[in-house]
């Protein structure tokens, strides 16, 4: 990840959808924890979005849990970082009808993520699926982000809500913070196992080509040392599609480890995809077990997790009032005594 500069707040939001896999962590959540010291830090659970296509009610709430758990199980600790579920906090709709107000059907019908999505046999294309954006732009604005790390796939929602802040801030005068997208140099595209020439995702992904960050450690080895390769045997890193997945690993390799690919290679100049495969298992088990140890104690201990959500909606909501107090008055709505 780039440099960033002091003092400054970053916002990061998770849909409790599918399950949240080692291309997560090491895309995102493995930096979160380098920067919780340095920077005002906003991390939440999207639940609102998650909304956009159909849920069993008590799934959801599951892993909306689950991922709180599996937060401070990476090493996000709840006294330095504001954790909170987006549904706890009342301003991320009502900040967004305004901005919705303010944004044209042609931004949203550029939306790559709203194209793809609808094109899809049996999508559910709703009008949430539509305004998916706006809620996310005011997801941003609503606590003057300064950054947002996102994957490739989320930086155009980014762009829009840069957009729709400066068409603010030019009719109604200086108030939104104008946030940068922040997207990882090194292993932001961690891809599927079993097919590697696509995004390993949370829900896209088939069952045999995902790492959850709690799936069980014999399940965790087994999908690395059966992940696709090619015909050869060399532990060489190409950008070419017939080595897509040794390249997939060896970008997990040198993320889990910090040691560089090249370093790698020399490591195994003259051994084959097995001996690799087996020492990669190894090292994505030893770094992944403490997570899941770490997550199923925190989800028996739900007195301490609620606690955990309370504090972070309190602290959430008082940064939400004072901007919605801010932009009613802009926008010449009588505010109501909170």
């Amino acid at each position: 990840m780039e440099e960033l500069s002091s003092q400054k707040t970053i916002l990061s939001g998770i849909k409790p959808t599918g399950q949240l896999t080692i291309g997560n962590y090491i895309g995102a959540m493995k930096n979160f924890v380098k920067l919780q010291n340095d920077y005002e830090t906003l991390y939440m659970v999207v639940d609102l979005h998650a909304l956009t296509v159909p849920q069993e009610p008590k799934e959801l709430r599951h892993k909306t849990l689950s991922i709180i758990a599996q937060y401070i199980a990476v090493g996000l600790d709840p006294e330095k970082n504001n954790l909170f579920i987006q549904s706890h906090v009342t301003g991320h709709t009502e900040l967004a009808w305004i901005l919705g107000c303010m944004t044209g059907l042609g931004d949203l019908s550029r939306m790559t993520q709203f194209k793809d999505k609808s094109a899809k046999p049996g999508a559910n294309v709703n009008a949430g699926l539509y305004t998916y954006p706006i809620l996310m732009a005011s997801d941003i604005l609503l606590y003057n982000a300064d950054f947002v790390p996102v994957g490739e796939d989320q930086k155009q929602h980014v762009e829009l809500t840069r957009d729709i802040a400066m068409r603010f801030n030019y009719r109604y005068s200086d108030t939104f913070t104008i946030p940068e997208p922040i997207i990882p140099k090194s292993g932001a595209r961690i891809m599927d196992l079993q097919n590697p020439m696509s995004k390993m995702g949370k829900s896209d992904s088939g069952e045999s080509g995902r790492i959850a960050l709690i799936d069980e450690p014999s399940l965790v080895a087994k999908r690395i040392k059966s992940a696709v390769t090619d015909s050869g045997s060399e532990i060489k890193f190409s950008e070419t599609d017939e080595k897509a997945g040794i390249r997939n690993l060896l970008t997990i390799y040198a993320n889990l480890t910090e040691i560089s690919i090249a370093e790698i290679e020399l490591m195994y100049e003259g051994k084959g995809y097995g001996d690799f495969k087996k020492d990669l298992a190894d090292i994505v088990v030893e770094r992944l077990s403490p997570i899941k140890n770490r997550h199923d104690d925190l989800m028996k201990n739900k007195d301490y997790l609620e606690a955990v959500l309370k504090s972070g909606a309190e602290s959430a909501q008082k940064k939400a009032w004072k901007m919605l107090s801010k932009v009613y008055r802009k926008v010449g709505l009588v505010q109501a005594v909170r």
